[in-house]
């Protein structure tokens, strides 16, 4: 598995254990539809939590959570939609933005909740 791969699916586990530590249901990873991906489907109370994490090795380009391009956005917009369609759920929706810097002794972990809105 490529480095930024295995570095992906750490930042993917330390967001699930901060949520749940947090209180938050996960319900579902690295949910898919059509050409879309949504890493964490979260539930706490009646708010659906849609997670996206980006975790990065170094911050010499930018932080993880810039790298959450408008594209992204709408394709994350559009799945979540279907999701809430097919599991005829009645929840408000936030988009948040885990963010992760790892570097050989420490992991800094941000939870940037409502990053986006999308109308």
């Amino acid at each position: 598995m490529a480095t930024h791969n295995e570095l992906g699916k750490f930042g993917e586990a330390q967001a699930v254990d901060y949520l749940q530590n947090q209180g938050y249901k996960i319900l579902e990873r690295n949910w898919t539809y059509q050409k879309a991906e949504i890493d964490i489907i979260a539930q706490k109370d009646s708010v659906l939590a849609v997670v996206e994490v980006k975790t990065r090795s170094s911050i010499e380009f930018g932080l993880p959570q810039e790298f959450v391009k408008p594209k992204k956005i709408q394709l994350l917009v559009k799945a979540i939609n279907e999701y809430i369609i097919s599991k005829d759920l009645d929840v408000e929706v936030r988009f948040d933005v885990i963010a992760i810097h790892k570097t050989t002794h420490d992991c800094q972990l941000e939870h940037i909740e409502a990053a986006f809105f999308y109308f």
